[in-house]
């Protein structure tokens, strides 16, 4: 190979593989944000959380009162 090609080489592989590296960091930084999310969630799940039983609660007397079902 001669020096011209082995010059464009060096100077296009970092070019082209930056955007593609950076790509994969946000998608890892969501999948992992993601992931943590779940966990916690799953946490507050299994503790049985009082937030969770009122949201429960709260929308539970919320379909209540849209349908009045003795009247």
């Amino acid at each position: 190979m001669e020096w011209q090609i082995i010059l464009a080489l060096a100077v296009a592989i970092p070019i082209i593989l930056l955007p593609v590296a950076y790509v994969w960091y946000i998608n890892i930084g969501g999948t992992v944000a993601a992931i943590k999310r779940a966990r916690e969630k799953r946490v507050t799940r299994r503790e049985g959380s009082p937030e969770h039983e009122v949201e429960y609660n709260t929308a539970l007397t919320e379909a209540i009162k849209r349908y009045p079902w003795d009247e």
